[in-house]
């Protein structure tokens, strides 16, 4: 009884003929009409500006936009809603009425939503100096949205899993989730609204620059540490494989058959990466100046990344030329480091190798690299690069722009240690030569977040490659894991969100991209291994840690609260690998009493890796009890589909049977299909084939319904190079089952040509043209 639209990226152009494309604005007066019994409120962009009744039970609603927009950004809904309102002031003393609607019986789940859209209303004012425009800001929730959220001027339009929240039906991560889309689409107001895109080959100049905000605001919001550290992991764990499959592409494409295969994690990720090594570049006061030169310059109209690079330009002074290549540049280029210390002189030398990614001959990057060097005993060094007089700092910015460079650091009484890539300053794969008992030393003392966390996850990674490849290195890499572990758990950080990340091993499909060609089985038994041996030797701290953290009540969201709560149910699942009779009960007890999702969940997810009996038993309670609540219960099936045993394909196969499954339900799809091609390395990775043959399948039978959905299911199969045999023939021979059965809508077929392969759009799975820049 919801009707919606959703334009973007071409989706306007089966409303109605017009020039649908995004440098093309225009203002907008809609009239809608309908039943008033079954669609009682009528909803579009911009102001209400007239209503009525019609003969026959009908009605009608007059809307009217102020602004100029791209066509991709006309919304409607019309349906049975219920609203939350509230009225926010500007710092200029304008009133803005804030509107959330969702189905009637759920709108009370809307209230976290709605604070958090006066949160990223406030902070925009007070660090961009933006203020909203409009005289209402609306957001309906719908069930069956293919995406999280979508910037419709003044009429946002969200998944329901990105608006709904309360204790029993969403997590401590759904609740952050939240938080950061609906700040994402708000800061879209201005970084893609009121200044949009001439083309769609510029998609990353609004999502790249919107990202980077949305980050911003979370890591003011919350623990700008473990912040980091989430964001990193996130580009390391999507970004980077997909920047090495064939599926890579720039930021900026240069072809595409279908725009929608291009909202990937390198147009939001990496070109939020590179907007955040612009900030670095210029600094705040600079980079803020320049994003408010480029929207007062390009306000009302349509821009190019050249023009957004053009605005840096002008209030900074720099030439960005070179820097501007990050656009066009695909893969993931790699930094060598390498130091040496002169005792005799005290001088400190580093030097920097940029390779590309693939051994390609490319032009150097811009890379900003933050630096600093730490003593003997942990404590940080002053800084002093030569040819200085005093030191500068603890740390420093270098900007890198050669194939190689040398920086020579003075003034040193001895062999310091190198944190390099603080904060994680750019995009890179960074190698280093490193004794494990050098990373173990940045594990327990480097004050940099992101540098503590990656050594360890780095030391980890040599642990588990060492029991792939047994080597003297590899047994000396695993000892110092179990050392540094060791003084984590003895020198618990006051933060435990960052002890919660700290104490985190690096999961198998990371482990992956160290040894390619993958087996899977090998990878599997390394990482059980490492997992076994932590949790083995230290079985008393964890449940002294798990029982030192009892669960407090009432259920809070505070950044204190979700960090206790983490490092928690961590404690417990190592418990659970170390000692399950132990760990048993306090699964049990974790469960039933439980007083929000959050704990629930975790009880869940340890119970269905560590206890298949006690798992079959929550597993029903919980359906039981929550079955009827739509979101929870695609967590329901995500868990079934991540359960790693004999029958976990067979599993999946029944549940796509389950009363419950629908295809035209795009969460349930990917809660259950995208979890176990993602999330269940061994049921997925089957060596017989039965995972990606299953995957396939279900790829073709979305395809059906919803093409988009199946372009990114698809994506886990075209991975296939980095496997050895017998799985990589095996996925190979998924995707050409897949291509063979045309015809394919554009979207899946040009995914499933790229990763063959072939050229986009080629193979004559689909038709309709490319287009290139």
């Amino acid at each position: 009884g919801l009707l919606c639209t959703q334009c973007e990226a071409e989706g306007f152009r089966r409303i109605t003929w017009f020039q649908d494309r995004p440098d093309v604005l225009a203002r907008y007066r809609v009239r809608l009409e309908a039943d008033r019994g079954r669609y009682p409120v009528l909803l579009a962009n911009g102001n209400p500006v007239g209503r009525g009744t019609l003969p026959g039970g009908r009605h009608y609603a007059l809307w009217e936009d102020p602004f100029p927009k791209p066509s991709y950004l006309f919304a409607l809904v019309a349906g049975r809603l219920g609203c939350l309102e509230e009225v926010y002031e500007t710092r200029s003393g304008r009133r803005i009425t804030l509107r959330i609607h969702a189905e009637p019986l759920k709108v009370e789940r809307c209230r976290h939503a709605l604070e958090a859209l006066a949160l990223a209303m406030r902070w925009d004012e007070e660090v961009y100096g933006l203020e909203c425009d409009l005289d209402l800001y609306q957001i309906v929730a719908v069930e069956d949205f293919n995406f999280g959220a979508m910037e419709n001027k003044g009429l946002n339009i969200f998944n329901a899993g990105a608006i709904l929240a309360d204790p029993d039906t969403a997590t401590d991560g759904d609740y952050l989730r939240i938080a950061r889309i609906v700040a994402h689409e708000y800061f879209h107001n201005w970084t893609g609204n009121r200044v949009t895109l001439r083309d769609w080959f510029q998609l990353t100049l609004k999502e790249g620059l919107t990202v980077f905000r949305d980050q911003q605001f979370m890591s003011d919001l919350y623990s700008p540490g473990v912040a980091r550290i989430d964001e990193v992991a996130r580009l390391r764990e999507l970004q980077f494989p997909e920047d090495a499959s064939p599926l890579r592409h720039p930021p900026r494409p240069r072809a595409y058959v279908e725009i929608n295969n291009f909202y990937t994690a390198t147009v939001y990720d990496k070109g939020a990466e590179i907007v955040r090594m612009l900030h670095t570049l210029l600094g705040e006061r600079l980079f803020l100046r320049g994003v408010r030169h480029y929207l007062q310059r390009f306000d009302g109209r349509a821009a190019t990344v050249e023009d957004f690079l053009a605005s840096m330009e002008a209030v900074s002074g720099r030439d960005l030329g070179a820097f501007a290549r990050w656009y066009d540049r695909a893969g993931t280029p790699v930094l060598e480091v390498g130091g040496r210390f002169e005792e005799e002189t005290g001088r400190y030398h580093l030097t920097f190798r940029q390779r590309p990614p693939d051994g390609t001959s490319s032009e150097p990057l811009v890379l900003p690299v933050r630096i600093g060097l730490l003593s003997r005993e942990g404590e940080p060094l002053a800084l002093r690069l030569e040819g200085e007089n005093a030191p500068g700092g603890e740390e420093r910015l270098l900007v890198l722009a050669e194939d190689e460079e040398t920086v020579t650091l003075t003034g040193l009484e001895e062999a310091p240690v190198p944190s390099i890539l603080r904060g994680f300053s750019a995009p890179v794969r960074l190698v280093e030569e490193r004794e494990p008992v050098e990373l173990a030393f940045l594990f327990a003392h480097d004050r940099d977040p992101v540098c503590r966390w990656d050594a360890g996850q780095t030391l980890a990674l040599r642990a588990m490659v060492a029991r792939l490849a047994p080597s003297e290195a590899g047994a000396g890499a695993e000892e110092a894991l179990r050392a540094a572990f060791a003084r984590i758990l003895e020198e618990m950080p006051e933060d435990h969100a960052l002890a919660a990340r700290l104490l985190t091993l690096p999961g198998r499909e990371t482990l992956a991209q160290e040894c390619e060609p993958v087996r899977v089985d090998a990878v599997d038994r390394a990482w059980r291994a490492v997992r076994r041996r932590l949790a083995g030797e230290f079985q008393i701290a964890w449940r002294v840690l798990y029982d030192g953290l009892p669960a407090e009540r009432p259920y809070a969201t505070d950044i204190a609260a979700i960090g206790r709560r983490a490092l928690r149910h961590l404690a417990l699942d190592w418990l659970a690998c170390a000692a399950l009779d132990e760990a048993r009960p306090r699964i049990r007890n974790l469960y039933t009493e439980a007083d929000n999702l959050t704990e629930r969940l975790a009880a869940l997810g340890i119970a269905c890796t560590q206890d298949p009996a006690l798992a079959e038993a929550l597993l029903a309670e919980f359906r039981a009890g929550f079955g009827h609540e739509s979101l929870v219960l695609d967590k329901w099936f995500a868990l079934q589909a991540r359960r790693e045993d004999e029958g976990a394909v067979a599993r999946v196969r029944a549940l796509l049977r389950d009363p419950d499954f629908s295809w035209r339900h795009p969460n349930r799809v990917r809660a259950l299909l995208g979890s176990f091609a993602r999330a269940n390395f061994t049921g997925f990775h089957r060596a017989d084939g039965a995972g990606y043959r299953l995957l396939a399948e279900a790829v073709l039978e979305a395809d059906r319904v919803n093409p988009q959905l199946a372009a990114r299911l698809v994506t886990p199969l075209g991975r296939f190079r980095r496997f050895a045999e017998p799985w990589r023939g095996a996925m190979r021979a998924a995707l050409e089952e897949i291509r063979a059965r045309a015809p394919l809508s554009r979207d899946l077929a040009e995914m499933v040509d790229r990763s063959l392969g072939g050229d986009a759009g080629g193979g004559g799975t689909a038709r309709g043209p490319q287009s290139s820049r």
